[in-house]
């Protein structure tokens, strides 16, 4: 994949937010931050705040890896110091869009942990045994992530690791798929009453493609009611 394609504005904040199963005003935050309590948090995605209300596929990458603590709020302070000296040391603007960190720079994230005083919930490495592993919530990305090289190439939406549906910035126009066919337009057809057996024969899918596809809308549908 060319490096080029993290630049790739994908969504608008709101389908990136629904997409990520995120409060669109917790994405904005992580985005662009904000003033709250008379004190201004600079982001921890971009470098610094744009104001645009679209995300580039880097972005999605990135607030997919924060997505993973949301049921907490994410230390802004902290977790923008320890961005900022990954951003240095790999001379990249989204070094959480990057697999290099979590594979080969285990010693080098430990470090910076500790330099940016990131609060041990928060942290990407922890040691057992006195070896580097990934904590529970940055394994998860790293699985949900399809990689090409050491960049994010897709994101898988479901946490089973059995899903077919993925998210890719060079299918559909970075909509959910299953092998090329938008999960939308498979539950278009079930509302409209085909069968399992149908859609997978129309579209040349399996059916436990369709399954998947049609459980992701279905979850979806339930967090938007």
């Amino acid at each position: 994949m060319d490096a080029a394609v993290l630049d790739q504005e994908m969504y608008s904040e709101a389908e990136a937010a629904r997409l990520l199963g995120v409060a669109a005003s917790t994405l904005h935050y992580w985005l662009d931050g904000g003033t709250y309590g008379g004190k201004t948090y600079k982001p921890v995605i971009r470098i610094e705040p744009t104001g645009l209300r679209v995300v580039s596929w880097a972005e999605f990458v990135e607030a997919s890896l924060l997505r993973e603590y949301r049921r907490r709020r994410v230390p802004m302070a902290e977790l923008r110091a320890f961005v900022d000296l990954l951003r240095e040391r790999y001379g990249v603007p989204y070094p959480l869009a990057d697999r290099r960190p979590l594979i080969a720079g285990r010693d080098l994230v430990l470090e910076f942990q500790e330099t940016a005083h990131l609060d041990a919930e928060f942290c990407l490495v922890a040691v057992v045994k006195g070896q580097p592993i990934l904590t529970p919530p940055s394994q998860s990305f790293l699985e949900r992530v399809t990689w090409d090289g050491d960049l994010a190439a897709g994101w898988r939406p479901a946490a089973e690791q059995e899903s077919t549906v993925i998210v890719r910035p060079d299918m559909r126009f970075g909509k959910p798929n299953v092998k090329g066919i938008s999960t939308e337009a498979l539950i278009e057809h079930s509302d409209a009453g085909e069968s399992e057996d149908e859609i997978a024969e129309t579209f040349g899918l399996d059916v436990a493609d369709v399954r998947w596809a049609l459980s992701y809308e279905q979850a979806a549908r339930n967090r938007a009611a």
